[in-house]
């Protein structure tokens, strides 16, 4: 296989021939289906709808860069959409690792950024990869004083491509139905992935993002975040301590019930702390980016995309949510319009938004609740309330919604996988009560 990467010019031939087949069978379909509504009309659809995604799939994962991350969010999204369940396991192959990126180019990278031969820097560094993903590859390395680390180096050119890409990958989503909104949210929804990617592809960012979670939970028993070395990073490298732990596979191999409940907790813990109480989230929560040690405590690695949110509008959030747990439908309703997810006006959108809101939080509300247990179906009591608010374009997602569901979803899948039992109900009315009162001025702020 050829290391060369496709041209600016030529990813953007290669995406925009994938929007143009996707359109084209999509289309041919509703066609057919428009004019005999059968089961088999549905099927060949359903067929259809397979086709593309290996198609997205295939070319995504190959192209890697913001195409292939934003694959990886589609990924996410599936189950929740009106898409034969193929589709979401053909998309999830996004998850996997990208093809390694050559160790000898690698070194060319690391040593023009850091202005120095590689062997001055480190005393090892590991030519196989801990990792590579959709915008960066990582190295395990030693540094002189025996201290581990790890060498995060951003893929050669991968930011000459978000603008094609996400331009390119914009059409997809408006032509091949794997969105059914408006465009003016869909516009939104890019925009707001576009800031978040523009953001992990500086590592000085990334620095400072670290050094503000380095501030929230330094010392924290539950939770460790890598410390930057400062020095032997650039807009392109980040050098990092390298934390202990497993991924998730390894973990749940040996864990105890005991450390696979602590982990479960943690996760809850901090996913509702970051919003409500420090209103900085970190928002990547691919599996990759935990790692979990014996006892059930977890690292957090990549805080390149990090959201950071406004008092107000988080207090609004906090009060849906506060609203929904009290079975209260007129306070969700005047939140959600105050939130800017809904404009307030057809009755039958406010039927649909309150069944959705009640039906998200309804589970949770009922005391401790062990996800991934023999009772817990959750997606799928989600879906039809979710084709239920499609219809209605005054329903939206504000951009702050985006980045925040993106890492509950990560935060639910993780913890349906550890199946621990954790009073979510009980988190949430603590940490959102928290947040009203931060912003009514009861509570000193905490801005991070």
């Amino acid at each position: 296989m050829s290391d060369k990467k496709p041209s600016r010019l030529g990813r953007l031939a290669e995406l925009g021939s994938l929007t143009g087949r996707v359109t084209a069978k999509y289309v041919r379909e509703q066609v057919k289906q428009a004019v005999s509504r059968s089961e088999l009309g549905r099927q060949a659809l359903d067929k259809v709808q397979l086709e593309n995604a290996l198609d997205i799939a295939e070319t995504m994962g190959r192209l890697k860069g913001a195409a292939m991350k934003i694959g990886q969010q589609a990924a996410m999204f599936a189950d929740n959409l009106d898409l034969p369940p193929e589709v979401g396991r053909v998309l999830g192959k996004l998850h996997a690792e990208a093809q390694p990126v050559p160790f000898d180019q690698i070194r060319e990278d690391v040593e023009a950024s850091l202005e120095h031969p590689l062997g001055e820097l480190f005393a090892s560094v590991d030519p196989e990869p801990l990792g590579t993903a959709s915008l960066a590859q990582a190295h395990a390395a030693t540094l002189p004083d025996g201290r581990e680390v790890v060498i995060k180096v951003l893929h050669r050119g991968v930011e000459g491509s978000v603008e094609t890409d996400l331009l390119a990958l914009r059409g997809i989503m408006l032509s091949s139905r794997a969105l059914a909104r408006s465009r003016h949210e869909i516009d939104e929804i890019f925009a707001e992935l576009r800031d978040r990617l523009l953001e992990e592809l500086d590592y000085l960012q990334e620095a400072a993002n670290l050094a503000t979670y380095a501030r929230l939970y330094g010392g924290d028993p539950r939770v460790r975040i890598p410390t930057v070395h400062t020095a032997l990073s650039t807009e392109k490298v980040l050098v990092l301590d390298r934390l202990p732990g497993v991924h998730i596979d390894r973990f749940l191999e040996t864990a105890t019930p005991e450390a696979r409940q602590r982990a479960g907790t943690i996760l809850a813990e901090i996913y509702y702390e970051q919003v409500f109480q420090h209103r900085t989230l970190h928002c990547d929560p691919h599996p990759g980016n935990y790692l979990f040690e014996p006892d059930g405590r977890v690292g957090i690695l990549d805080f390149g995309a990090v959201r950071r949110f406004d008092e107000h509008w988080v207090a609004a959030y906090a009060s849906v949510a506060l609203a929904a747990l009290a079975d209260d439908k007129e306070g969700v309703l005047a939140h959600a319009v105050e939130l800017g997810a809904w404009d307030g006006r057809k009755p039958a959108a406010g039927d649909a938004l309150w069944a959705f809101v009640r039906q998200m939080v309804e589970p949770f509300g009922k005391g401790p609740l062990r996800l991934g247990g023999d009772r817990e179906n959750f997606l799928d009591e989600m879906k039809p309330v979710i084709r239920g608010v499609l219809p209605y374009p005054s329903i939206t997602a504000p951009r702050p919604l985006v980045m925040l569901h993106r890492s509950l979803a990560g935060m639910y899948a993780l913890s349906r996988r550890l199946e621990a039992e954790v009073d979510y109900g009980a988190l949430i009315s603590r940490n959102a009560s928290l947040a009203v009162a931060r912003a009514r001025g009861a509570l000193p702020t905490d801005a991070a």
